[in-house]
């Protein structure tokens, strides 16, 4: 299940323009569902249900993800292909019934973001948090054009050495918006238990002998990383793996569990929930950037309270490599940093 997908066709959006289907794929974007669920819920008859499943099926925004036999019937489970869809405003995921709102924050992965996105959950408040990583520079677009409440973000400057302020200045000229610092956070190098292959820095990424897993373009983790390589003289597309791109640290840590590559740029935090061995490299800001406008909705201002609170911090904290010493401090774009 992809985390974004963008409707890039008339036939896609001519299927979402029946209303039943539109609500049957943001039914499947919050877990899969049968024909014999989907009816009853809906009220339709499974007939007909079949038809407009059939329908997002073509077009390609549902898909079949497993089928079970229970009590002599077959009963085949839909699922939508992504967490959250765009063309002029995006979808999001719906239950009937279901009286929590969304809240889409877009932009770099975060460990301590999805921890606080669970923990709400787990507290039953009214809201929701959609975490979609695409990347700091790719959250920000989406927060400019209107498809997320917030954005997250990493970016250094690399004249200024400021973090996130240069780029916000940048995304948004004519609009107000605050950053709130979600927590400091460390990231180095992620090695196998014991670092067999002796890697001790950047300079090591360029051995024949060293593969690498990369990190998606527009991220702010690819970011520092090809700065550094630029500024060392290191040709980064000799680099082994420097093609192959994820676009979450736990991603980077799974490959390198797993033998398909030998080290990878990322938290602290994915190295410890993954058991491996960590080379540090630079300590850098995370912050949530959030339009002046959605400070007086009510669901952001519980989130922000939350970031602020001993729960969070402790928990944040036992992840490893966090700093929460500033969590929820508030910073204006307005000044010089």
């Amino acid at each position: 299940m992809d985390p974004i997908q963008r409707i890039q066709n008339l036939e896609q959006i001519k299927t979402l323009s029946d209303a039943r289907r539109l609500a049957i794929l943001q039914m499947l974007m919050v877990g899969p569902e049968t024909l014999t669920s989907i009816g009853k819920i809906l009220g339709e008859h499974p007939a007909q249900v079949r038809h407009h499943l059939k329908q997002l099926e073509a077009a390609g925004l549902v898909e079949l993800v497993e089928t079970r036999t229970i009590r002599g019937f077959v009963e085949k489970y839909y699922q939508a292909k992504a967490h959250a869809f765009i063309f002029n405003e995006m979808i999001l995921p719906h239950h009937p019934g279901d009286t929590q709102e969304t809240i889409v924050a877009a932009g770099s992965h975060d460990l301590a973001l999805e921890l606080l996105a669970r923990s709400l959950a787990q507290e039953k408040r009214t809201e929701r948090i959609l975490t979609i990583p695409v990347g700091s520079l790719e959250g920000l677009i989406a927060l400019r054009q209107g498809n997320a409440h917030l954005a997250g973000s990493h970016l250094k400057d690399g004249v200024s050495g400021e973090y996130n302020l240069s780029y916000v200045r940048h995304f948004f000229p004519d609009r107000s918006v605050t950053l709130f610092t979600l927590a400091y956070r460390e990231q180095g190098l992620m090695v196998l238990p014991g670092n067999p292959k002796g890697i001790r820095g950047l300079q090591d990424l360029a051995r024949e002998d060293v593969t690498l897993i990369n990190r998606n373009p527009g991220s702010g983790t690819r970011v520092w990383l090809d700065r550094q390589l630029s500024e060392s003289g290191i040709d980064m597309q000799r680099l082994r793996g420097y093609e192959r791109e994820v676009r979450t640290h736990t991603q980077i840590a799974e490959a390198i569990q797993t033998g398909s590559a030998d080290v990878g740029l990322g938290l602290q935090a994915a190295a410890q929930q993954y058991q491996l061995d960590f080379i540090p490299l630079f300590q850098e800001r995370y912050d949530l950037v959030i339009p002046q406008e959605m400070l007086a909705n009510q669901h952001l201002v519980r989130l922000l309270d939350y970031l602020q609170s001993g729960a969070f911090r402790r928990d944040a904290n036992s992840l490893g490599g966090y700093d929460t010493a500033h969590s929820g401090d508030q910073i204006d774009p307005a000044s010089k940093g």
